[in-house]
C-alpha cells in the first residue's frame, strides 16, 4: 500500500538529495526537458520491489507516465524491459539512484528466494525467511521474498514467542523457559522453541510447544527429530542452508526451512535506466 511505502521511498530520497537538490542535473539539464527511459534488467531473475521504485519518480515528478510491463513475481531475462517512464529530465535522473537501489536489492531477495524454493521443489518444506532485514526495510524485504515463492517468519518480536538459546539459558533450561511462555502467552500467541539437540527437543515435546526450531543439525538428525514429533509440533530447520544443502534438508521431512541471508546476503539483481536517444 502505497501509504506504507511512502514513509520509506521518501526518507531514501531525503538522504539522496540531501541539503540543495541534484545540483549535477539543475546544472546541466535543461528545467523543462523532458525524456523518456526505461527501467531494463542486466541479468536474469524475479521481480520485486517495483512499486517501491516508481513511487521514487512519481514523489519527485507526480505527473510522469509509467507502464508498467512486469509484476512483482515475474521472472526475467536479460534485456527484459521493467517499466517505461515519461517525465521531467531533472526529476527522473534525482530518482533514478534511490528507485534502482530499492529495484536491485529487492529483486535480489526475490531471485535468491525462488532459487532456494526451486531447490527444494518435490518436497513439502516452506521456504520462509526470517528476521535478519535491513534496518527500515523489512517489510519490503519480507514482500520479495513472497514474490520470490516464500513465506514469512515472524514480522517482530511481537508476533509469536520464539525462545532462542539465550532465552533458555538465562531462563535456566528448555522446561522453565517453556513453563513460563506458556503463562504468558494470549490464546492467539503461538510458542516456538530453539533446540539443538535431540535431547531438547524430547524435553520441549514433553512439556508442548507449538513448532521447533531445530538448528544446524544434519540432514540425519533432522530425520530423527522429525520421526520423534510425530505432528505434534510445525519443524523448522536452520542454519547455512544453501540451496546446494537444501533439498537433502528438505528430505528430512521438515515443514520449513528458514534462511537469513536471502534477506541479509541476498547478491542484487543489476538493473539500470537507459533514456531513449
Amino acid at each position: 500500500m502505497r501509504f506504507l511505502l511512502e514513509p520509506l521511498v521518501r526518507a531514501a530520497l531525503r538522504e539522496d538529495l540531501g541539503r540543495a537538490g541534484d545540483i549535477t542535473s539543475a546544472a546541466v539539464v535543461p528545467a523543462k526537458a523532458r525524456v523518456e527511459a526505461a527501467i531494463v534488467a542486466r541479468g536474469e531473475g524475479v521481480i520485486a520491489g517495483l512499486d517501491a521504485a516508481l513511487l521514487a519518480f512519481e514523489l519527485l515528478d507526480p505527473a510522469i507516465a509509467i507502464e508498467r510491463l512486469c509484476a512483482d513475481g515475474d521472472a526475467v531475462g536479460r534485456g527484459a524491459v521493467v517499466a517505461r517512464l515519461r517525465g521531467q529530465a531533472r526529476a527522473v535522473l534525482a530518482a533514478e539512484r534511490t528507485a534502482l537501489n530499492l529495484l536491485c536489492h529487492l529483486c535480489g531477495v526475490a531471485t535468491a528466494t525462488r532459487a532456494l524454493v526451486e531447490a527444494v521443489s518435490g518436497y513439502k518444506a516452506k521456504i520462509v525467511c526470517t528476521r535478519k532485514t535491513t534496518p527500515g526495510l523489512r517489510a519490503l524485504e519480507k514482500a520479495a521474498v513472497r514474490a520470490g515463492g516464500g513465506a514469512n517468519h515472524r514480522f517482530g518480536l511481537d508476533d509469536a514467542m520464539l525462545i532462542k538459546d539465550n532465552h533458555i539459558a538465562l531462563a535456566g533450561g528448555v522446561r522453565p523457559a517453556l513453563e513460563r511462555a506458556r503463562r504468558q502467552a494470549g490464546h492467539l500467541v503461538k510458542i516456538e522453541i530453539e533446540v539443538d539437540t535431540l535431547d531438547q527437543l524430547a524435553e520441549a515435546l514433553a512439556v508442548g510447544v507449538d513448532a521447533v526450531l531445530l538448528d544446524n543439525m544434519s540432514p540425519q538428525t533432522l530425520a530423527r527429530a522429525v520421526a520423534m514429533v510425530a505432528g505434534r509440533a510445525v519443524t523448522e530447520a536452520s542454519g547455512r542452508i544453501t540451496r546446494e544443502s537444501a533439498p537433502a534438508v528438505a528430505a528430512s521431512g521438515v515443514d520449513l526451512i528458514s534462511s537469513g541471508w536471502i534477506t541479509h546476503s541476498a547478491p542484487i539483481l543489476d538493473l539500470g535506466l537507459d533514456i531513449a536517444g
